[in-house]
């Protein structure tokens, strides 16, 4: 009797675990690995964070925005985070959908000179013009370009712009094949690190704001709104987590970089969690708010779209309410159990 007692709750019990097992619902996540903003997908993974919400992640990783975002027309991901203006061509031209920011990276993408040429740039910056910077074009590196220059009283024809990725632009600039380059972090921590080079001008230094974005497709969206609230909640948990616990984020910071074959100094890191800011759900539903007219996050990604459509990479500015929603945020913030865990530290 009792062997068969035991044996009836041991089924008991595998049936629960299979139930489980069961529960977790798929979904597709996509980023760009070693950058400061996609470490909290590495960090839920390794903590085993989407399994408390009910999702079981698999990952897609590309080299840059562009490449990312033209993924998402085959449906070869559902959620992600990417770059802001990666985000704007992803509403232009893929329905994508922007459900909050990763964090603010003003900071992150910034101008960069040699060594040798950077205190002259700086001394005169209007000498950089007719000369060549190499940049990821249609990149938030080349927004903090152009409005650097735009702040020097500079055009974009007025200087010759070579298009190359980042690990390319690194691999010049370090050879002293190119003098001036467009990169965003931690790229420039590696240049400055590795060849002596010098941030001359940043995104935030030339007056704007650049954010990271947080991307859905939208008829994933409109198909599986619990799993998108959810997968906000597992991200928010995790940014919460880390600033928390710098120390330990820190040195998973470091696994996750060299997994993507950047490699810094802890100094460096540091400087990620100093000059990056970010928002638990109370802040992203303030910047996304539109009580009182446009909403922040509307405005910044709408000076995004007219540098954009100024560059020709689409033909017209997306409008923002047509693309950017605080639906699912606000699902989070609805749902006691989803709140609790976005609002949690531990």
């Amino acid at each position: 009797m009792k062997n068969t007692a035991r044996g009836v709750l041991a089924a008991a019990m595998m049936g629960l675990a299979a139930t489980a097992v069961q529960a977790q619902t798929p979904i597709k996540v996509s980023y760009q690995p070693a950058l400061y903003w996609s470490l909290p997908y590495y960090v839920a993974t390794e903590k085993g964070w989407w399994g408390k919400v009910g999702l079981k992640e698999t990952y897609s990783t590309f080299p840059a925005g562009v490449p990312q975002i033209a993924a998402s027309a085959s449906g070869s991901w559902d959620v992600g985070g990417t770059g802001s203006v990666p985000a704007v061509l992803g509403a232009a031209r893929y329905h994508l959908l922007t459900i909050g920011l990763t964090n603010d990276e003003s900071a992150g993408n910034a101008l960069m000179a040699t060594k040798d040429k950077a205190a002259g740039f700086e001394k005169n910056p209007g000498s950089i013009k007719g000369q060549t910077i190499a940049l990821t074009a249609n990149s938030t590196g080349d927004y903090a370009v152009q409005k650097c220059l735009a702040k020097w009283g500079m055009k974009k024809a007025d200087v010759t712009m070579k298009s190359m990725g980042q690990a390319e632009v690194i691999s010049a600039m370090s050879s002293n094949n190119a003098e001036l380059g467009g990169l965003w972090a931690p790229n420039i921590y590696t240049l400055e690190e590795k060849a002596g080079a010098k941030v001359i001008c940043s995104g935030k230094e030339a007056g704007v704001v650049i954010p990271g974005a947080l991307v859905v497709r939208e008829d994933y969206a409109k198909e599986h709104p619990q799993e998108v609230a959810k997968y906000l909640a597992v991200y928010l948990h995790a940014q919460k987590w880390i600033l928390a616990h710098q120390p330990e984020a820190i040195a998973m910071m470091k696994k996750f970089y060299d997994i993507g074959g950047v490699s810094i100094t802890e100094a460096s890191m540091r400087k990620e969690f100093d000059t990056r800011p970010t928002y638990d759900l109370a802040g992203q539903l303030r910047i996304m708010d539109r009580s009182k007219g446009p909403s922040d996050v509307d405005k910044w990604m709408t000076q995004i779209g007219e540098f954009m459509k100024g560059t020709g990479a689409i033909a017209e500015v997306p409008p923002a309410s047509g693309y950017i929603t605080d639906e699912y945020m606000k699902m989070v913030d609805r749902d006691p159990k989803l709140k609790e865990f976005a609002n949690s530290a531990n």
